[in-house]
Parts: C-alpha cells; sequence; structure tokens
C-alpha cells in the first residue's frame, strides 16, 4: 500500500510538471507570435520563426507525452480494477 501511494505522489509530481512545461511553452508560443507581429528588420523576423517553430515542436511533443501519460493511467485503471 506504501509504495502505491508513493506512484500516485510520483505520479502526480510528473503530472504537475508536464503541465508546468506545457504552460510554459504555451507562454513562449505567445511571446514569440507577439514579437513575430511587431517585428520589421529581416533577421529579426527570421530570429522568431526560428523560435515559433521550435517552441511549436516542444508544444506537440509536450502534448503527445500528456496524451500517453493519460493513456497509460487509464490501462492501470483497468488493470486493477
Amino acid at each position: 500500500m506504501l509504495k502505491r501511494s508513493r506512484q500516485e505522489l510520483s505520479k502526480n509530481s510528473d503530472s504537475s510538471l508536464l503541465l508546468r512545461d506545457i504552460q510554459k511553452v504555451k507562454s513562449e508560443l505567445d511571446c514569440a507570435y507577439s514579437n513575430f507581429e511587431n517585428a520589421v528588420e529581416p533577421d529579426l523576423i527570421d530570429c522568431y520563426i526560428y523560435q515559433l517553430k521550435s517552441a511549436q515542436m516542444r508544444y506537440k511533443f509536450l502534448l503527445n507525452r500528456a496524451k500517453q501519460a493519460e493513456l497509460q493511467e487509464k490501462r492501470r485503471d483497468v488493470a486493477h480494477n
């Protein structure tokens, strides 16, 4: 029983870290979009395009991780019931 509660605590901690990372990347995306929309120098436009692409890829990666974690949780619930 103690082992299970530690596992649940670890899962909750992992979930909260993942959600925090997703929120952080969402904020970075918003900032990069704003900077891109206001840029006039070609070099800055290129810079913000790279920042946007990078943040979009991280966001997609984190969302996939969240979906995988949700599926694993559902499988564990089914196995324990």
